[in-house]
């Protein structure tokens, strides 16, 4: 990661997103970060509060631009098949294409802070927890729209898709081929009946 060359606020908060992307929080403290981005201890407090609201920052930047944000953004009546077949498939793909295999930050973030950060931990549970919700939504749509069945349990459906979505960014790390990464992702959509078949 390359140093800004003057102090920017805004390429702070992304060169900070990319330390605890790769790095992780607690590899990131105050005096890592100042003498990374090439400032005094006292100009990053003045600049940032302290070290969890630049986290918080870096953490609504990175979902701004996260290869799920189309499950956000969907709008009411859209196809949910190839709404998710869609985004899953461009995870893989943004994902594959990672060299550093950084994952999904959001999920590095429950990994290393859920249970231990009492501030963080929490957020990011709400931040997860408020995805499923999401995910709830979107499948509701499908079973009006007679995609799914009428009986379908949204709420499970909503865990099992959540369940991928953790679990891919994770395999990610480790597979960084976007067809190994795909066949996994699509043959779990298919037995949930989320894939749009080709």
């Amino acid at each position: 990661m390359a140093r800004p060359s003057k102090f920017n606020r805004d390429q702070a908060v992304e060169f900070a997103m990319n330390a605890f992307w790769k790095e992780g929080y607690e590899a990131n403290s105050v005096k890592a970060l100042s003498e990374k981005l090439g400032i005094t201890r006292s100009s990053f407090y003045n600049a940032f509060g302290d070290r969890e609201q630049l986290f918080d920052e870096a953490l609504a930047l990175y979902m701004r631009g996260s290869p799920d944000k189309a499950l956000k953004e969907a709008v009411p009546g859209i196809p949910i098949k190839s709404l998710f077949t869609e985004t899953f498939r461009t995870i893989c793909k943004v994902r594959a294409a990672d060299p550093e295999g950084r994952g999904c930050l959001v999920v590095n973030g429950v990994a290393e802070l859920c249970g231990t950060h009492a501030t963080l931990g929490p957020k990011l549970q709400a931040a997860m927890l408020a995805n499923v919700k999401r995910f709830e939504t979107l499948l509701q749509q499908g079973v009006a729209n007679g995609e799914l069945a009428p009986d379908t349990d949204v709420h499970t459906l909503a865990l099992a898709v959540k369940n991928l979505l953790v679990g891919l960014n994770v395999l990610s790390k480790l597979i960084h081929d976007e067809e190994e990464l795909w066949r996994t992702a699509s043959t779990t959509l298919r037995a949930l009946n989320l894939l749009e078949e080709a």
